[in-house]
């Protein structure tokens, strides 16, 4: 259903919750987004001119995204609807639409909508907002807590500026309890640590630090004093802030990667906690520190990869919670292993050339000839056997005939792969002497010769 405009009184009403009774009513009394709410910065310009262009309040739960809305409803002379997605039926929504419409064609009024937690309409609910929005009947103000770039539609959101809110931090958040504290009529004492313990299991979160604060109050009955140790007592439980499908699940999985990369396995073990005690799904993150052990590692240490399946194993065979430390070893390990993207680049670099040259065929010598037919045709014609010659090893050319020989993979000096530098070196002396020896070219047109390779 359609909310009401907000009565001035509203805020003061008892009956309400303490977070509904000291939410601010002007910019200036909104804590933790100065910047955002400076007098010069675009939102408060628009509000001050009552000149409005649709716009999404982007920002973490709480971090005032309703007290704006409300803000400007209290201050607007334009019509103004809020709707919750959660709550609200779309047919509700577009019954305003047309209504707004009317409106405007009739008067050229417009009507400022504020549809709260805007991701939670699909696409197609999202669409039916388009031609009002564009006909500038309808001045659209979503809030949402994802990020707008994935849940909310294109069309509609290059017609919206996007506005981002911070997370409070701890010195705002204790700001505002200590506000709603001068509100109540027979506010406790509590002590600074109080307010600390209140603020951290925030988590930014103004409206749940206020709920807290609220059921502290409640659990104290009547007691002079608050301390630490009664705030610890009535919140019991907290949950994690974490949405396995939200920004925050991409967010989490590339800081958690990236501390891998760059060998801090306090921050990787940290991260890891983190999305366990969110709920993530173990084996996604199985999947992504196997893959971190190629991308990130590779051959500079052979052994991640088999680390990493042997957890990925222990994983399957345990479950949560106790795979939680099989999960550790395993990132500790890729966290402090020597670390090379080598193998991430050579393929990257063979995949285009593989694009380019595509059509480029086998060369016959390589091909197999399981038949008369390709035997006759020069299927597997002088093809070298390499055990056949010395150090198993004779020269001939396995790229396309009509391609140039590149050189994709360059061991780093790190790790083993300082081992396999040295193999590499090896086997391209060989070559070398081999080439050199038969006076062939590096373009790879060799003649036929049945000698084999001198290794000395």
């Amino acid at each position: 259903m359609a909310a009401a405009r907000p009565s001035p009184t509203a805020a003061k009403d008892n009956r309400n919750p303490l977070a509904e009774r000291v939410r601010p009513q002007e910019f200036d009394q909104i804590i933790g987004q100065e910047s955002l709410l400076a007098p010069d910065a675009p939102l408060p310009r628009m509000v001050a001119r009552d000149d409005y262009a649709s716009f999404i309040l982007w920002g973490p739960p709480g971090s005032g995204k309703t007290t704006i809305a409300s803000c400007i409803a209290a201050r607007t002379r334009h019509p103004f609807q809020a709707f919750s997605a959660v709550l609200s039926k779309i047919g509700e929504v577009r019954e305003l639409m047309v209504a707004a419409n009317g409106r405007h064609q009739s008067s050229g009024e417009k009507t400022l909508v504020f549809i709260d937690e805007i991701h939670r309409f699909n696409k197609a609910q999202q669409d039916a907002f388009l031609p009002y929005v564009e006909s500038g009947a309808v001045v659209l103000i979503g809030a949402t807590t994802e990020n707008p770039s994935f849940e909310v539609i294109s069309a509609l959101l290059s017609r919206c500026h996007v506005f981002v809110l911070k997370p409070l931090g701890r010195v705002e958040t204790m700001a505002i309890l200590r506000r709603a504290l001068n509100t109540l009529p027979t506010p406790p004492e509590m002590a600074e640590e109080a307010l600390e313990l209140l603020a951290e299991q925030a988590g930014g979160d103004a409206r749940k630090a206020l709920n807290d604060l609220e059921l502290v109050c409640h659990y104290a009955g009547g007691a002079k004093g608050v301390d630490a140790a009664l705030v610890a007592r009535a919140i019991t439980g907290k949950v994690a802030p974490y949405d396995k499908r939200g920004e925050q699940h991409y967010n989490t999985i590339s800081v958690f990667q990236k501390a891998i990369r760059g060998s801090d396995a306090q921050a990787a073990l940290y991260w890891l906690a983190r999305m366990l005690a969110g709920g993530e799904d173990p084996l996604y993150i199985t999947r992504r520190l196997v893959r971190i052990a190629s991308e990130d590692v590779g051959l500079a240490d052979p052994q991640a990869i088999v680390q990493a399946m042997a957890v990925r194993d222990a994983v399957h065979f345990l479950g949560m919670p106790e795979a939680g430390v099989a999960l550790s070893q395993l990132t500790v390990y890729l966290a402090t292993a020597p670390k090379s993207n080598a193998l991430e680049v050579a393929y990257d670099q063979a995949r285009e050339d593989a694009g380019k040259t595509g059509h480029l065929e086998v060369p016959l010598a390589v091909r197999n000839a399981p038949t008369k037919l390709m035997r006759q045709l020069g299927y597997g014609r002088e093809y070298r056997y390499s055990h056949d010659y010395d150090n198993h090893y004779s020269y001939q050319k396995y790229f396309p005939q009509a391609m140039a020989e590149k050189t994709y993979y360059q061991p780093s000096r790190f790790g083993f792969e300082k081992e396999i530098a040295k193999r590499l070196a090896w086997w391209q002396g060989l070559k070398e002497r081999q080439l050199q020896e038969e006076g062939v070219a590096e373009n790879g047109r060799q003649q036929p010769r049945a000698a084999s390779a001198d290794g000395s």
